[in-house]
């Protein structure tokens, strides 16, 4: 968790959403479906103190990796532990992003077998800033912009489909995430409850779990039997 997300706007309107540079050079697309090591759109801050909009891979390379061949094993990072982790501590104090997504989706196994996918989006259609760290990866004259997603216990009713979700930054704390400070308990705060009670939890089909589908049939609600708290958590 978080394994599989969607993001589908396009380079123009995240920037404008964001207030940043559009730095991705065409290099994004709509994407229902993102899988570990994808290249997605994510938002940092320059040396120079702006805000760019990005390409970046889903699988975080802390430098001293001496292969990229454990990137997909790393697509989430602790915020339990993350100030002290070998591996992304660093990133955490200077490396900070906002990863942006449409929504995120999880399975909730099903008593009489097989599972059932939810899609987790805020209900009014509007953008998640899903809280993020990077880490630039060379090897040889190959440079790689890479990128983990911070997840935390789940609250609500959202702890109803999985015991852990992304750390989700509302706007009024965009600015805060990106800039420096060291102040890891203010920035890993939960949202407000009335801020996370606007997303929905969104029965879906189950071609999402094959990272050859996308499109926007993959969000699309499905009828289901037994609500989420009746399930058994995957």
């Amino acid at each position: 968790m978080c394994g599989r997300y969607a993001t589908t706007r396009s380079s123009g309107e995240l920037s404008a959403l964001f207030e940043s540079s559009d730095d991705t050079d065409g290099g994004i697309r709509p994407d229902h479906n993102v899988a570990p090591t994808d290249r997605v759109p994510l938002v940092r801050v320059t040396p120079e103190g702006h805000r760019s909009l990005c390409v970046g891979r889903w699988g975080f390379l802390p430098h001293w990796s001496r292969s990229a061949a454990g990137a997909a094993r790393m697509i989430n990072a602790r915020a339990e532990t993350v100030t002290t982790s070998r591996a992304y501590a660093r990133a955490f104090a200077r490396r900070r992003c906002l990863v942006p997504a449409d929504g995120w989706y999880e399975w909730v196994r099903l008593p009489e077998g097989g599972r059932q996918a939810y899609y987790m989006t805020p209900a009014d259609g509007s953008v998640l800033a899903l809280a993020g760290i990077w880490s630039v990866w060379e090897s040889g004259t190959a440079s790689r912009l890479t990128f983990s997603v911070l997840t935390t216990a789940a609250l609500g009713e959202l702890a109803e489909v999985h015991d852990r979700m992304p750390v989700l930054l509302p706007s009024d704390r965009w600015s805060s995430w990106l800039a420096p400070t060291d102040e890891p308990d203010r920035l890993l705060a939960p949202p407000a409850s009335d801020w996370l009670a606007g997303l929905e939890i969104r029965p879906v089909g189950p071609a999402v779990g094959d990272v050859r589908n996308d499109g926007p049939q993959l969000t699309a609600r499905v009828p289901v039997g037994p609500a989420p708290q009746e399930l058994t958590l995957f």
